[in-house]
C-alpha cells in the first residue's frame, strides 16, 4: 500500500481524498495555487505544498511544478481527481517515467477513451450501441452538409477532444450548419487545442444516464448500476441521482452488460463512468467514457454503501475487485451547489464567504471545502460543494433535500440554493417526467 499520496487538485475532491486516504492510513499532500492557500483541503492534509499562481496553467495544470512538490515530499503515488490533469495521458506518464504511481488507468487507456472518435470505434468493435453518425472527423464544411443531408436534420456537431459541452453544437437546418461548424470548431481549439469535430444524429428527448465501472489489473471489470444526469444546463450537470426513476430491470441489466463491455474493450484498471444517452423509447447509445472520478460518485456511494475512493487507491496499489454487479439498497439524490447568481442567467458569483451553515441530519451528506471567512475565488469551476441525501424511496430523498436545502445558509455570495428549492418541487421532477431539454421550460419564480 502507498505511504504518501499527493492529491494534484483542489477543493472539495481534494478533502474527499484525504478523508479516505487518513482512514486507510496514508498520508497525503496537498497542492494549491496562492489563490487557495486558506482551502480546507491545505489545512487538513499532511503536509501542503504551494505550486504557482493562481491562474490554473500557472499551477494545477504545470505538471513540472506538481512533479517537484512529488520529489519534495517524497510522495510515492498522485491522486489526480476530477478536471485538470485527470485525464491527461502526458501527466501519467510522467508519473510511471519517475516511478510514481497514477491513481487511475493506463495512459494508453486514457488515450483510447480521451479522443471521442477512437472511443466509437472501439465500441462498435466491442458491440456497444452508439449514437449514428459519420465515421472519422469532418474534414470540411461541405463534408459537413453531405452527410447531415444523408443522416437527416437534427443532427449535433461535437468536438473530438471535448467535454464540457464544448465545442458542441446543435443543428436543427441546412442554413444554420456553417456558422455552428466554424463556431464549434474554434471553440474546440480554444479549449482543447485541438479543433478536430465529428457529427452524430442529435437524438430527441433523451435521458442522460451513466454507469459507474470499476476493473483491475487482472482483467476483472464490475458495475456499480446507474446515476441520472439528466437535469442539466448547457451541458453541465446541476443535479444527478441514482437509481435513475426512467430506469427498469430489463433496461438497467443491458447497459451494465454494454457498461462491461466497454470497459472490458480497454481492459480498463481504475473506476471510471460510461455515458449513455437513452431516447424515450429505451434504446441507448455509448456517449463517452470518463476515465477518472466524477463529480457525482457520492450517489453511487450511498445506494450501495461504497467507497469508491477507497477502492480506486487499492486497484492502483494492486488489489483484486470482488468482479460482483451491484445495485442500488437506496435512493440519494445530489444536488451541485455553485456560486452562481441563477436570478441572473447563473453568472459566477465569486467573492467571500460571510455567513455559511451547512445541514445535517439522518440522511444529509455535505462535500465542501468552503466556510464562513472563506473567498472564492474567480479562477476556477464555481462549484463550492455537494448536498448529498439518502433514503429509502426518491419521494422521501426529494424531501430530505427540500429539508436540507432550506437550512443550507450561505451569505456574501449568490448560490443556487433557491434554484435547487424551487426544482425540489416542482411537479414534473418529483414525477421523474424530464429529460436533458427540462430546464429550458423551466421559469425560476
Amino acid at each position: 500500500m502507498f505511504k504518501k499520496i499527493l492529491i494534484a487538485n483542489r477543493g472539495e475532491i481534494a478533502l474527499r481524498v484525504i478523508r479516505t486516504a487518513r482512514e486507510m492510513g496514508i498520508k497525503t499532500v496537498a497542492v494549491y495555487s496562492t489563490a487557495d492557500r486558506d482551502s480546507l483541503h491545505v489545512k487538513f492534509a499532511d503536509e501542503a505544498v504551494c505550486i504557482g499562481k493562481p491562474q490554473s496553467s500557472d499551477s494545477y495544470l504545470n505538471i513540472a511544478n506538481i512533479m517537484s512538490a512529488v520529489e519534495i515530499t517524497n510522495a510515492d503515488a498522485v491522486h489526480p481527481g476530477y478536471g485538470f490533469l485527470a485525464e491527461n495521458s502526458r501527466f501519467a506518464i510522467i508519473c510511471n517515467e519517475h516511478g510514481i504511481k497514477f491513481i487511475g488507468p493506463t495512459p494508453e487507456m486514457i488515450n483510447a477513451m480521451g479522443d471521442k472518435i477512437t472511443a466509437k470505434e472501439t465500441m462498435i468493435k466491442a458491440g456497444v450501441p452508439v449514437v449514428p453518425g459519420g465515421q472519422g472527423l469532418l474534414q470540411s464544411v461541405d463534408e459537413a452538409k453531405g452527410l447531415a443531408r444523408e443522416m437527416g436534420y437534427p443532427i449535433i456537431l461535437k468536438a473530438t477532444a471535448g467535454g464540457g459541452g464544448k465545442g458542441m453544437r446543435i443543428v436543427w437546418e441546412e442554413s444554420q450548419l456553417e456558422k455552428a461548424y466554424d463556431t464549434a470548431k474554434a471553440e474546440a481549439l480554444a479549449s482543447f487545442k485541438n479543433d478536430g469535430i465529428y457529427m452524430e444524429k442529435f437524438v430527441e428527448e433523451p435521458r442522460h444516464i451513466e454507469i459507474q465501472v470499476a476493473g483491475d489489473q487482472y482483467g476483472n471489470v464490475c458495475h456499480l448500476s446507474e446515476r441520472d444526469c439528466s437535469i442539466q444546463r448547457r451541458h453541465q450537470k446541476l443535479v444527478e441521482e441514482s437509481p435513475s426513476p426512467f430506469m427498469t430491470d430489463d433496461l438497467r441489466y443491458k447497459m451494465g452488460e454494454a457498461a462491461k463491455k466497454a470497459a472490458a474493450a480497454i481492459n480498463y484498471e481504475s473506476v471510471g463512468t460510461i455515458e449513455f444517452l437513452v431516447d424515450k423509447h429505451r434504446n441507448f447509445y455509448f456517449m463517452e467514457m470518463n476515465t477518472r472520478i466524477q463529480v457525482e460518485h457520492c450517489v453511487t456511494e450511498e445506494v450501495i454503501n461504497y467507497d469508491l475512493i477507497k477502492e480506486q487507491i487499492l486497484i492502483a496499489a494492486g488489489h483484486r475487485i470482488s468482479g460482483k454487479d451491484y445495485f442500488p439498497e437506496m435512493h440519494s439524490i445530489e444536488c451541485r451547489i455553485n456560486a452562481e447568481d441563477p436570478y441572473n442567467d447563473f453568472r459566477p458569483s465569486p467573492g467571500k464567504i460571510t455567513v455559511c451553515h451547512q445541514p445535517g441530519g439522518h440522511g444529509v451528506r455535505v462535500d465542501s471545502h468552503v466556510y464562513a471567512g472563506y473567498v472564492i475565488p474567480p479562477y476556477y469551476d464555481s462549484m463550492i460543494g455537494k448536498l448529498i441525501t439518502v433514503a429509502q424511496t426518491r419521494q422521501e430523498a426529494i424531501q430530505t433535500m427540500y429539508r436540507a436545502l432550506s437550512e443550507y445558509v450561505i451569505e456574501g455570495v449568490k448560490t443556487t440554493i433557491p434554484f435547487h428549492l424551487q426544482l425540489m418541487q416542482d411537479e414534473r421532477f418529483r414525477s421523474g417526467d424530464f429529460n436533458t431539454k427540462f430546464l429550458e421550460s423551466f421559469k425560476l419564480k
